[in-house]
């Protein structure tokens, strides 16, 4: 495992690929939820995701805004995770053009359910969560 504060170019490519992160916020002294999410790397290196205004995510980042993800290479491939930890902030624009974003990265949207899955997650309101990378920590083997 090495560990290093930005992304290569090999974490890059790994975060591009439509897998899940596993998001996990912190609450001082309560146990972590981590959570299996959809997510973006940026031109940036900041990591964004979405969710309800109203999530136990959101109401624990703002308590507490350190957070991580964790996204791992499939299983049947070499082992290759890329840990990224820093602080969160909640920004209310952005999440509905991020939402659309990502259901066509990991959906079919000419599924006519997913389309509708899609407008559901359009209706409801969104908020944009933004991991703001302070270390970096991988694994390739």
């Amino acid at each position: 495992m090495t560990t290093d504060p930005s992304l290569t170019a090999a974490d890059l490519e790994l975060l591009r690929r439509p897998l899940h992160g596993i998001l996990t916020v912190a609450d001082g002294p309560v146990p972590p939820q981590p959570r299996p999410v959809w997510f973006e790397v940026t031109d940036d290196g900041d990591v964004q995701l979405f969710t309800g205004p109203d999530t136990v995510k959101v109401r624990r980042l703002q308590r507490d805004p350190r957070a991580s993800i964790v996204v791992a290479a499939p299983v049947g491939e070499r082992e290759h995770w890329v840990s990224v930890t820093g602080r969160v902030t909640v920004e209310a624009d952005g999440a509905r053009e991020l939402a659309e974003r990502l259901a066509a990265r990991y959906w079919d949207l000419t599924d006519p359910v997913r389309a509708q899955d899609l407008a559901a997650i359009l209706a409801g309101d969104q908020v944009r969560l933004v991991l703001h990378p302070e270390s970096v920590s991988r694994y390739v083997y």
